[in-house]
């Protein structure tokens, strides 16, 4: 019980910092392109994770069958879902986008019944239905443009391909420093997209780069949205099964939805609450279940 109070923290945590991300991403992406970006975040984020790492005299070994899994990892998961994510969101808007990456969930729960072999019950699918419609809720206030559908496409990608990675991750022995297996991936996302990346870093305005609004906010997504956002992502999916990990995911555009009101001025109608109220009702009957 005490594994699974401890991974829904982790989970819950992860899930909160990507939602308030948005906030910062709004005002940074307006001088650094996306791709450049998710680069510069995951560059941000290898070195804290390395400075943390020998700080604390964590283990890097990693047996070879289990280090090619990470890779995979880090292609499906940091390279593939990051990137389609963000073109997802360019060609539709962000509404669109929260709600068809709610899918997540339900994704992990059919990739842990397949790759797993995890059970399902009645309360793992009561809580993820609860929660989805709660999402739909949150973000279904406005009017949706369904008209996307590229973006619609890339953003089904980044919901499966992250679905599938969370999934993996289980996969992964237990035995192995967190810091580890959150590293390895994310220095393979950076070797796949360096050469994408710099012939294009000339073109950003170093003027504005070397603002403090802008540094700033891509040293916030590299520490706190990157490296200890994705550290205690794969730390909670190790201490819970992927079908329920998978639940906490709506924290994110329920924790997006709501910084946006609280900090951007946006408005929320009556229905982000009942929103809300159906995500932690879905959450609290995964925390209740013993694993």
């Amino acid at each position: 019980m005490k594994n699974t109070w401890l991974g829904s923290l982790y989970l819950a945590l992860a899930a909160s910092i990507w939602g308030g991300m948005y906030v910062v991403v709004k005002v940074v992406v307006s001088v650094i392109p996306p791709i450049e970006l998710v680069w510069m975040r995951y560059c941000v984020a290898f070195i804290a994770l390395l400075i943390i790492g020998l700080i604390k005299r964590q283990s890097w070994r990693i047996q070879k069958r289990d280090l090619l899994l990470l890779v995979i990892i880090g292609i499906i998961g940091n390279t593939i879902s990051i990137v389609t994510q963000e073109y997802g969101t360019k060609f539709s808007s962000a509404q669109m986008g929260a709600i068809i990456t709610s899918s997540t969930p339900a994704f992990m729960v059919i990739f842990a019944r397949i790759l797993l072999k995890e059970r399902l019950n009645v309360k793992k699918i009561l809580s993820v239905c609860l929660a989805t419609i709660g999402v739909l809720l949150i973000v279904g206030n406005g009017t949706i443009d369904m008209s996307g559908q590229l973006g619609g496409i890339f953003l089904l990608i980044a919901a499966l391909t992250w679905a599938l990675m969370s999934v993996l991750i289980k996969r992964v022995p237990k035995s192995y420093s967190p810091i580890a297996i959150t590293t390895y991936p994310i220095l393979v996302a950076i070797v796949l997209l360096t050469p994408f990346v710099l012939g294009r870093l000339h073109e950003i305005d170093t003027a504005q780069l070397v603002h403090p609004t802008i540094w700033g906010g891509v040293l916030y997504l590299g520490i706190i949205s990157t490296a200890l956002g994705f550290l205690l992502w794969n730390r909670g999916l190790q201490l819970l099964n992927a079908s329920s990990g998978g639940l906490f995911f709506f924290f994110q555009p329920l924790m997006g939805t709501l910084l946006g009101w609280l900090l951007l001025g946006e408005n929320i109608g009556g229905t982000f609450w009942i929103g809300a109220f159906l995500v932690l009702i879905g959450v609290l009957i995964v925390i209740k279940e013993k694993d």
